[in-house]
């Protein structure tokens, strides 16, 4: 999914990692960005923001839907570009038809992980399909550390078994939780898993200390850590907590992601569908995609690429660091 907004300030970097971290569960709520076109498909984003930027390597979070899409027209995202970043597409409803320029063609489908590798340079296009009447899902970034933030094109397709837990669900698409691990492999630690709870149903999860963690909800009345949540709403905890327990306070099933990873040291420039690590890495970005090179060609996509926006007249400069 290609992101709609730019920027003129986008230097940020992850959690403090020097000292103690703030008690307690930190509520960022998310802003309504359309996707583009008249009839513009919306999504509810709630990374990046000046308050957090990163949660682990996780820094870029859009939650749609339900969306009928024979009033917005569904998701049609042309060919765009990304680099310094994974992709992390996943969906509760809906199918998504992906083509990229390692020559990937697949269909995103509820409860199946399809991650794409734009180190050095990947384009690729989004579009619903004719058999999608309501899509509704969640598309998801992580930054590449340092050392592979130039890493080859790549492709990874993963279908989690669900997971019993005593009152819901989990589906672990990304890391380890509650005894199974995805195959799937990752840049540095995540956690990514999507977890469903019965109504009036507490589960408490161990989890990695070194971690902190986010709880973006999609449906019910959740409890993290004991604070209320809304549908859309992404909670945060720092590291140190050995276990994390959600609630349903609901009568009907309640659905939710829970990402996690540790505190990202490195700061980092994300512009557009950029992450780099200073100005001058966006701008030769861009430049390479405006003149059709390092991103390669998408086929099988019935029109144009997106155009880059044009870049601010300022230099990306560091943002101060809300916590």
């Amino acid at each position: 999914m290609s992101n709609t907004e730019t920027h003129p300030v986008e230097k940020v970097c992850g959690a403090d990692v020097d000292g103690p971290p703030p008690p307690g569960v930190e509520i960022l709520t998310p802003r309504d960005v359309p996707l583009g076109g008249p009839r513009a498909m919306r999504v509810r984003r709630t990374l990046p923001q000046r308050a957090r930027s990163l949660i682990g390597a996780w820094c870029f979070a859009d939650h749609y839907g339900p969306d009928d899409v024979t009033d917005s027209g569904g998701m049609v995202v042309p060919p765009h570009p990304h680099t310094g970043l994974q992709t992390v597409s996943w969906l509760f409803s809906g199918e998504i038809e992906h083509r990229d320029s390692l020559g990937s063609h697949a269909f995103v489908r509820p409860g199946e992980l399809n991650l794409m590798t734009g180190g050095h340079g990947i384009s690729h296009s989004e579009v619903s399909t004719r058999n999608t009447t309501v899509l509704h899902g969640a598309q998801l970034w992580v930054a590449l550390p340092g050392e592979h933030r130039d890493a080859p094109r790549d492709f990874q397709h993963h279908v989690p078994a669900p997971v019993p837990l005593d009152g819901g669900e989990a589906r672990v698409f990304l890391g380890t939780l509650a005894g199974d691990t995805s195959p799937v492999p990752t840049f540095t630690p995540l956690l990514g898993a999507e977890i469903t709870l019965d109504p009036g149903a507490a589960v408490t999860l161990a989890v990695d200390p070194a971690f902190e963690h986010g709880v973006l909800v999609d449906t019910g009345d959740i409890l993290l850590a004991g604070t209320p949540l809304r549908p859309a709403e992404l909670g945060c905890t720092p590291p140190g907590r050995t276990t994390l327990t959600l609630a349903n306070r609901a009568t009907d099933p309640s659905r939710l992601l829970l990402l996690g990873g540790p505190p990202f040291p490195e700061e980092i420039v994300m512009w557009w569908n950029f992450i780099g690590r200073t100005h001058d890495d966006i701008v030769q970005a861009r430049e390479d995609w405006m003149n059709g090179t390092r991103f390669g060609e998408v086929h099988g996509y019935d029109g144009a690429p997106l155009p880059a926006p044009e870049l601010p007249n300022v230099p990306l400069k560091p943002r101060r660091r809300m916590r």
